[in-house]
């Protein structure tokens, strides 16, 4: 838990860019002051693959944002994606001791959720329980006090492979920076974009990111799947250099400043220039051309979302719609295109819920970072109150520990 007045930072290491954000939290709220950017060419699919150009675009981030915030940045809430991302869900039972639910019991029947066979390989990234049930009585949220005998819970377990994880911490301490905690990163853009009543009603977050989307679904308050496409913006981007023979740099200026999403909303006769490759003459080409390039991809990246959604079985119980966000979602016409393949309300979001933010972070470039402030200043996703609290810090702490001596 954060300390009144204290500066947290959350770092989004992405595939095609690193941003940190350093913001003090007051009564749940995000103010910032101050943000740092930095392209980043170190990451695919949202795992490293090249150490030191992930270490650089991390220390160009944090450099602009200590430079705005005028601060030191020594530690992190990092945040952590890409396709290594498994996720399930669990159940755990408990005998109450003394008749009535405490900490301990809580604490226990989290354990007994998460004690789960997983490859030597992976590891257990977040456990976030879904509701509790004491003697057969099931949607408690809060089981503290509660009188029983047998405590139950659902969980939605969150998993990572470990050397990707690695990976992750050994960049930052490379950097300088100390990993606070590692958080699954489109939880972080969920804490920003998403509002209670949203999570309740049942809501799809899709976050489209340059190497992955990733789908988040909640539904009564709770994360109920979680799913990771290899699919993402600079598929988009990839297709648009292909197809007009361009580099893929000017590939992704055409889809950012004259990208559309659906053909039928481009006029016939609109027209754009594009630079060709090996220095040759620049063409004049229809911008319709390039939409139909976009529209294809985007409608794909949507249907694989789409499925997981009809997947897990709550196609029909999103009454809050789909919430799109991540650089992938910054093109005309995503809107309609999204809510054609969804079949439901769609909304592009960025950092919300009333966070005080410069116009540099709003929208959805800066989403999870702002969003891991959020996280970071909470308890853990333990669940468990007080002196427990403190006990998952310590295995948190004991785990990158680990990690970290293993590099070192």
């Amino acid at each position: 838990m954060a300390k009144k007045g204290e500066l947290l930072v959350g770092l989004d290491i992405g595939t095609s860019k690193v941003a940190a954000v350093v913001g003090e939290v007051t009564g749940g709220l995000v103010t910032v002051a101050g943000v740092g950017s930095a392209p980043c060419g170190g990451l695919r699919k949202g795992m490293v693959v090249n150490i030191e150009a992930t270490v650089q675009a991390i220390e160009r981030a944090v450099k602009e944002a200590e430079v705005t915030a005028s601060c030191q940045i020594h530690s992190v809430f990092a945040g952590i994606g890409g396709t290594h991302i498994k996720a399930f869900n669990s159940h755990g039972v408990v005998a109450v001791k003394n008749r009535e639910v405490g900490p301990d019991d809580v604490a226990r029947v989290l354990d007994a959720a998460r004690a789960v066979a997983l490859p030597m390989d992976r590891d257990v990234l977040h456990v976030l329980p879904q509701e509790f049930i004491v003697d057969g009585q099931d949607g408690i949220k809060e089981p503290l006090g509660m009188s029983g005998v047998r405590l139950e819970t659902r969980v939605h377990v969150i998993t990572t492979a470990i050397t990707s994880a690695q990976n992750v911490v050994k960049c930052c301490q490379r950097s300088g920076l100390h990993v606070a905690d590692l958080v699954l990163a489109p939880l972080g853009s969920a804490e920003a974009v998403l509002t209670p009543e949203e999570r309740d009603l049942g809501v799809a977050l899709i976050d489209v990111g340059a190497g992955t989307t990733t789908v988040l679904i909640f539904n009564q308050g709770a994360l109920k799947h979680t799913a990771v496409l290899g699919l993402g913006g600079n598929h988009v981007t990839s297709d648009i250099a292909a197809g007009f023979r361009t580099p893929f740099r000017e590939a992704e200026l055409l889809k950012q400043r004259h990208g559309c999403a659906m053909a039928q909303l481009v006029g016939a006769d609109d027209s754009i220039e594009v630079a060709s490759v090996g220095g040759r003459t620049p063409r004049v080409l229809s911008r319709r051309m390039l939409a139909e390039i976009i529209e294809p991809r985007l409608e794909e990246i949507f249907t694989l979302a789409h499925r997981q959604i009809i997947r897990c079985g709550f196609e029909e119980s999103l009454a809050s719609g789909v919430v799109l966000t991540g650089g992938g979602v910054l093109v005309d016409g995503v809107l309609p295109l999204a809510e054609q393949v969804f079949r439901t309300s769609a909304r592009i979001a960025g950092p919300a819920n009333g966070h005080t933010l410069p116009d540099d972070a709003i929208g959805p470039l800066f989403a999870t970072a702002v969003g891991l402030i959020s996280y970071g200043s909470r308890p853990r996703d333990t669940g468990v109150p007080t002196t427990e609290e403190k006990k998952g810090f310590d295995k948190v702490r004991h785990r990158m520990v680990g990690w970290i001596k293993e590099f070192f």
